[in-house]
């Protein structure tokens, strides 16, 4: 690790991860001096974080980090395959401006092996020192109410080290200890996904993302991140049944077999004998403003959303990059001007509300109607798979907001209420004439159900 005598820099930030590392390599080519304060500096070994969508991949390209995707065995993904009671609808990304005869791409890959390309990027950037230590405080100036450094230890000195930033940026990922300090909303877990790694398995649709709906049982997803390896991820609602005591194996083999697509059953089956199984809690943490000078949070740290949809690194790419163009010196050309650093992060907080709050929206409302627990949802559930069936603008502008390349608020709750509408004609279409008094009922269910699903995440993410 790169070493330093001095204690003061322009910039400190707490986490290595997606966000502290782009940031420090992006920050530090623009001639600020940053500090980057890792606990680990090994490989980290996660499970969800591992499909970066088109619309992070053209944000990694506006920071300069497109090559950290190179060199690290990287599937180009284009689209989804959805499957839904022995059908299933592909909807292809968007096609790509500049080449309109191909369609734009995403990348999934091993999480580990992108950070540490990021890390590299960082530690190869001018004006970046990088140290592995645990931040264990955030020193606050007691009269300004101002953050101005961290107090750490490393495992080379049992003395507490002292650094002092102009900003420090709190980006110490999902389980933030930092958080509760700035953020007074309460964290949201629904489920849990379970990982496995499938080898050489048999995918429907090579360089796809699959996503595997049924009335009964959550949502699996499955994605290529290298050229062996393939990821399952399993949702699971409610108590997480053990690993230790074999349940959770138990509840894979016997119960979530049932909906794997025949080709891929061998190497489930001999995943989950061989493989060590891993979960991961799916939160949301809705956006809120901080004006607490000197200190940002970023990633999830501050925002989360469920990871259906696979947007968290593009809303983090994104944000990156808005901050890298807000703070930058020919905007703030110093740091220590509190007053501007504040109102310029303010607008960042306005910024970033397009691209966020649909991702955010997206996943938590794609989530509800996914993971169908009622009878309205059920049907709001098959109304969206029909709706994809349609083609045309029902494909191309929701995979257009999932994506990340099409942020419009206003056109992700249009196209909302028409599947809610449309799963509403299905109904009518589906049913006899003596039927219509019940449909024309549980019709009025469903646009209830639909409110009750977007409504409240619409409010948080407006705030």
């Amino acid at each position: 690790m790169a070493n330093s005598t001095a204690d003061k820099y322009d910039v400190v930030i707490v986490g290595a991860g997606v966000v502290g590392a782009s940031l420090a390599a992006t920050l530090g080519k623009q001639g600020r001096s940053v500090l980057v304060i890792e606990r680990d500096w090994s490989e980290p070994d996660r499970i969800v974080g591992e499909l970066l969508q088109p619309g992070g991949v053209l944000a990694l390209t506006k920071l300069g980090l497109r090559d950290c995707l190179e060199g690290i065995d990287a599937v180009p993904v284009y689209g989804y395959d959805v499957f839904y009671e022995s059908q299933d609808v592909k909807l292809p990304y968007t096609p790509d401006p500049k080449h309109p005869e191909k369609s734009l791409e995403g990348h999934s890959f091993h999480h580990g092996r992108f950070i540490q390309k990021l890390r590299d990027a960082a530690k190869a950037a001018p004006n970046v020192t990088t140290l592995e230590a645990t931040v264990n405080d955030l020193i606050i100036d007691k009269e300004t109410g101002r953050v101005f450094g961290v107090r750490c230890t490393s495992k080379d000195s049992e003395n507490a080290l002292l650094f002092s930033g102009s900003l420090i940026v709190v980006a110490d990922g999902t389980f933030s200890k930092f958080r509760r300090e700035f953020v007074s909303t309460v964290v949201q877990i629904r489920s849990h996904f379970v990982g496995i790694i499938l080898q050489d398995a048999d995918v429907p649709a090579p360089n796809h993302g699959h996503v595997i709906l049924g009335q009964d049982h959550a949502p699996i997803l499955v994605y290529q991140i290298g050229t062996h390896e393939t990821r399952m991820l399993v949702d699971v609602q409610g108590k997480l049944p053990s690993a230790g005591n074999g349940d959770l194996k138990r509840h894979l083999s016997e119960v979530v077999s049932k909906s794997i697509p025949q080709r891929l059953l061998p190497s489930f089956t001999k995943a989950i004998e061989s493989d060590r199984l891993r979960s991961m809690p799916n939160s949301y943490l809705p956006p809120s403003d901080n004006n607490v000078p000197g200190v940002i949070l970023l990633g999830d740290a501050y925002n989360m959303r469920h990871p259906l949809t696979g947007g968290g690194m593009t809303v983090a790419f994104n944000d990156v990059y808005l901050v890298s163009e807000i703070l930058s010196p020919a905007n703030v050309p110093d740091l220590d001007n509190v007053d501007l650093v504040v109102a310029q992060l303010n607008d960042f907080y306005w910024k970033r509300k397009a691209l966020s709050s649909v991702v955010n929206i997206l996943a938590q409302a794609l989530y509800s109607l996914f993971a169908a627990n009622d009878a309205s949802l059920v049907l709001l559930q098959r109304g969206c798979f029909r709706y994809f069936q349609r083609g045309g603008a029902c494909v191309a502008e929701p995979i257009g907001l999932l994506s990340g390349v099409k942020p419009v608020p206003f056109l992700l709750i249009y196209h909302f209420f028409s599947v809610a509408f449309y799963a509403v004609f299905c109904m009518f279409k589906d049913a006899s004439p003596p039927q219509y008094p019940v449909v024309f009922i549980n019709s009025f269910a469903v646009i209830y159900k639909a409110c009750v699903v977007v409504l409240p995440v619409l409010y948080s993410e407006s705030r």
